[in-house]
C-alpha cells in the first residue's frame, strides 16, 4: 500500500511539473509523461506478480488449459499497455493516432482470442452432436 501511495504522490508531482513544463516546452512535458508512465508500469508489474502466481495455482488446481490463461493474460496486457499509449497520444495532441492504436489493439485481442473461439465452437458442436 505504501508503494501505491508513493507512486500516486509521484504522479501528482509529475502532473504539476508537466503543467509547468508544458508552458515552456511541450516536448519535455511529453517526455516526462512517457517516463512517468514507464515507472508506473514497473509498479504495476510488481503488484501483478502475486496475482499471476495465484492464477497459476487456480489453473493447476482446476486442471485448466494453460494456453487459455496465457491468451487471456496477453489480452489484458495489450489492453493496459495500449490504453496508456493511447492516452499519451491524446495528451500530445495526436488523438487520431490514439484512435488508430485503439483499433489495432482491438484487432490484436480479437486475433489472439481466435483459439478460444475455436475451442468454444468445437465444444458447441460436440454438445449439439451428442444431443
Amino acid at each position: 500500500m505504501e508503494v501505491f501511495l508513493q507512486a500516486t504522490a509521484g504522479v501528482l508531482i509529475a502532473v504539476i511539473l508537466g503543467i509547468t513544463l508544458n508552458k515552456q516546452s511541450k516536448d519535455l512535458s511529453l517526455l516526462l509523461t512517457v517516463l512517468v508512465c514507464c515507472l508506473i508500469l514497473t509498479v504495476v508489474i510488481a503488484y501483478l506478480n502475486p496475482v499471476m502466481e495465484f492464477i497459476g495455482q487456480v489453473r493447476l488446481l482446476g486442471n485448466l488449459n494453460g494456453e487459455s490463461f496465457r491468451i487471456l493474460l496477453k489480452a489484458v496486457g495489450i489492453g493496459i499497455i495500449s490504453e496508456i499509449a493511447i492516452q499519451i497520444c491524446q495528451d500530445s495532441g495526436n488523438a487520431a493516432l490514439g484512435k488508430g492504436l485503439q483499433l489495432l489493439a482491438s484487432v490484436v485481442v480479437l486475433w489472439l482470442s481466435l483459439p478460444l473461439m475455436q475451442e468454444l465452437l468445437e465444444l458447441v458442436q460436440k454438445i449439439l452432436g451428442d444431443v
